[in-house]
């Protein structure tokens, strides 16, 4: 299990209540029943824009929940913003956010009072929660849409109502559940450049939960991987792209078929893609060695590029190698668990 803190980087960014991490997870678990759902989750996150990545039911809402404490953790500590999540329940959440993957709005209402609503709920005045809330919709592109009920909203306009509810409160700390879901690849593209300009705009940190990991890699600069319940794996993006610096794709100009002779007989694995390229698989972190071998060989120029593909690589290696849950034990005839 990785577990890189990055503290060096953590203390020269420090959040805005001046920790130096947003979550301080120790061995939190959390179990329905016999079934557990979280595992023995450790980790340190540093201020930033956070991609919580895995597949649907490896849980990624139930570490959330956990973290906002609206799951009681089964086992474990953690602290949100240098708080308790348990010994200071309410003053945890006072600087988060929390957008939820289904919808919370209250019928009947239209969309600024309902945003409008949950300001009040933050402790907001009346009249400072209404100015903020028109900043808010405005910030997230809601039109005239604002004075119809949110019953009437497609699913674009309401996950735009969900984010504006987050941060009407100004938080230190966002928690996004699966914020483009539903959404076309316009919506999309709104929601993701509004996410990514929160942490560069408005300082505002953002745990943001995916299964796609194009989204992650598009607005993060950190990701935690989870499967089956566990974490699997904690890094900036780039540290963990770079190891996968073994892997690189080569665009020769010409003389493809010397190229892949020379690399299969330097004993390094080929594989031909249909675009053109050679995709390189060696033991080197290194490209010095296929410089080499093309000045040695007299090869043609040739492009090469880092592995596309790496963090996708990432992705579906830790999530195979993972190990799921062992369920709950069969009673034995006697009715004893087995």
């Amino acid at each position: 299990m990785q577990t890189t803190d990055s503290s060096t980087q953590a203390t020269a960014d420090s959040g805005r209540d001046g920790s130096a991490f947003i979550i301080e997870a120790e061995h939190l678990g959390k179990t329905y029943g016999s079934q557990p759902a979280l595992i023995d989750v450790t980790v340190r996150v540093p201020p930033g824009t956070i991609g919580l990545l895995g597949p649907n039911g490896a849980g990624k809402s139930t570490f959330i929940k956990c973290l906002l404490n609206l799951e009681t953790p089964t086992t474990g500590t953690a602290r949100v913003l240098g708080r308790d999540i348990r010994a200071a329940n309410r003053a945890s959440r006072e600087s988060v956010g929390y957008s939820p993957e289904q919808d919370c709005h209250i019928a009947g209402m239209a969309g600024c009072e309902y945003v409008t609503y949950c300001g009040q709920l933050s402790g907001m005045p009346m009249a400072i929660a209404r100015q903020r809330t028109h900043e808010i919709l405005d910030l997230v592109g809601m039109g005239q849409e604002r004075y119809r009920t949110v019953d009437t909203y497609s699913t674009g306009m309401r996950q735009r109502i969900k984010l504006a509810q987050a941060l009407v409160h100004d938080p230190k700390v966002i928690f996004l559940d699966e914020p483009t879901n539903g959404l076309d690849p316009s919506g999309r593209e709104h929601i993701l450049k509004l996410i990514g300009s929160l942490r560069r705009d408005l300082g505002i940190s953002v745990v943001m939960s995916s299964h796609l990991l194009r989204d992650i890699e598009r607005v993060c600069d950190r990701v935690i991987i989870i499967g089956h319940g566990r974490m699997l794996e904690h890094d900036s993006i780039a540290a963990l792209k770079s190891r996968h610096r073994r892997i690189v794709e080569i665009a020769p100009t010409s003389a493809r078929d010397r190229f892949v002779s020379a690399l299969g007989e330097s004993g390094a694995k080929v594989t031909q893609l249909s675009n053109g390229r050679l995709r390189v698989e060696s033991d080197s972190d290194s490209i010095e060695w296929i410089l080499q071998l093309m000045r040695a060989r007299g090869l043609p120029p040739a492009e090469i590029v880092a592995n596309p593909d790496a963090l996708h690589e990432m992705f579906i290696q830790s999530i195979s190698n993972a190990v799921p849950a062992a369920p709950p034990p069969l009673p034995a005839a006697d009715g004893r668990q087995s």
